[in-house]
């Protein structure tokens, strides 16, 4: 185990990010704490405290009408303001048709990406930080697109950020390829909650978008990375490494461009041993582009 005191400032800040990101809330300690009984302690003591303050319950008044000495009038209790109106969603088939109304009217990746900016009918949005929308070069002919921004990309506003940005950086410059020379992109522009894989209501409403951005910045080959944005673009319920590999050409919005699928720099984070496979990919990909 890497104890804390051997990485650097940046590596812990990273890991930190990455546990909160996770939802933990409480690190190892020198000697063992029983959460469940001080949770336990701390629901008795609640309980107790609404006890103490429940006052005790108004005499009834006497048949005439009087109170008895010490007794109190019983006060009628205080209206209630009104309980706020909830916000009303959008139907999922409308909101698809202003995401392609949206996306549609944009003539520029400018313009398309103040419209995503401005977009209020995806779920998606209300719990992200950022929009992330592109990065790169649009007109370099190269286009990679990745399934949803991460935590790293949500804080940063920019795709492919923190580690798995770093590793991407190391596949590109191993065919002579940099985030520079390329334009990054992510079928979906928000951060789902908890990283959950979108639902098909917010891949539609996404879908537009995308398309619209891969329509006007006109690229000539697609690296598709992972396996949710191949089962996106190929219409497939195959997995990444059934479908990786193998030059196809799909048709988006008019325009026709050579795709081809490889693994996501995470998933070779998570598994060292698909390095092989997604360097046969970039291989292919470097003859595809030289083709």
């Amino acid at each position: 185990m890497i104890e804390a005191s051997h990485l650097a400032p940046a590596e812990l800040a990273a890991l930190l990010h990455f546990y909160a990101d996770s939802g933990v809330e409480w690190l190892l300690e020198d000697a063992p704490v029983d959460r469940i009984a001080a949770f336990a302690e701390q629901q008795a003591a609640r309980a107790a405290q609404m006890r103490d303050r429940t006052p005790p319950p108004a005499a009834a008044p006497s048949d005439n009408g009087r109170r008895s000495p010490g007794q109190t009038e019983a006060r009628a209790p205080a209206p209630r303001s009104p309980a706020p109106t909830a916000a009303v969603a959008i139907p999922d088939a409308e909101a698809v048709a202003a995401a392609r109304l949206a996306a549609e009217g944009a003539g520029s990746l400018e313009e398309l990406k103040t419209a995503l900016e401005a977009f209020s009918g995806c779920n998606l949005k209300n719990g992200a930080r950022s929009t992330v929308f592109g990065a790169g070069n649009p007109s370099s002919g190269i286009m990679v697109v990745g399934p949803m921004p991460s935590a790293d990309d949500d804080r940063d506003g920019t795709p492919f950020a923190g580690r798995q940005g770093q590793l991407l950086d190391r596949m590109l410059a191993a065919i002579g390829l940099s985030r520079e020379s390329v334009y990054l992109s992510n079928v979906v522009p928000w951060r789902p909650p908890g990283n959950r894989p979108p639902s098909p209501a917010e891949i539609e409403i996404c879908r537009p978008f995308i398309e619209r951005q891969i329509a006007l910045a006109r690229p000539q080959h697609l690296l598709l990375l992972g396996n949710f944005t191949v089962r996106f673009f190929f219409d497939s319920d195959g997995t990444i490494f059934s479908l990786r590999g193998e030059w196809r050409n799909l048709v988006l919005g008019g325009l026709s461009v050579k795709a081809l699928a490889s693994l996501h720099p995470q998933d070779l984070l998570t598994a060292p041993a698909n390095k092989a496979l997604a360097w046969q990919d970039l291989l292919s990909f470097k003859q595809g582009l030289a083709g």
